[in-house]
């Protein structure tokens, strides 16, 4: 995928305009715009924020994305400071981007 071609698929903020578009290429896309190769860690914690939208609807805060990761994946995961290793910054906003869904409604 170009970078012309995800830029028309995204916002001005880098978000997937239509998160029903989102596929693994998209995603790798995005996440090497953040400066990110994607595990199966990564990929772990993508699913689970997918997961969280497909229930409630919206993209997960840092707070409810830390404790949707440890209600789904073990205490180990659903920390900080592991999520933040894998998506420095602001792991709900940067993962929200990556998994192709809308920014988190408090998320700067």
């Amino acid at each position: 995928m170009t970078e012309l071609e995800l830029d028309l698929l995204c916002d001005e903020r880098g978000f997937l305009i239509d998160s029903h578009l989102w596929v693994a290429e998209i995603a790798e896309a995005l996440a090497a715009k953040e400066g990110i190769h994607l595990t199966p860690a990564h990929w772990e914690v993508l699913n689970l924020l997918r997961s969280f939208f497909s229930e409630f609807g919206e993209s997960p805060a840092n707070r409810a994305l830390v404790n949707w990761v440890k209600r789904h994946a073990g205490s180990d995961k659903g920390k900080s400071i592991y999520l933040m290793h894998l998506f420095p910054g602001s792991p709900a906003r940067v993962g929200s981007r990556i998994a192709g869904l809308p920014k988190p409604k408090n998320c700067l």
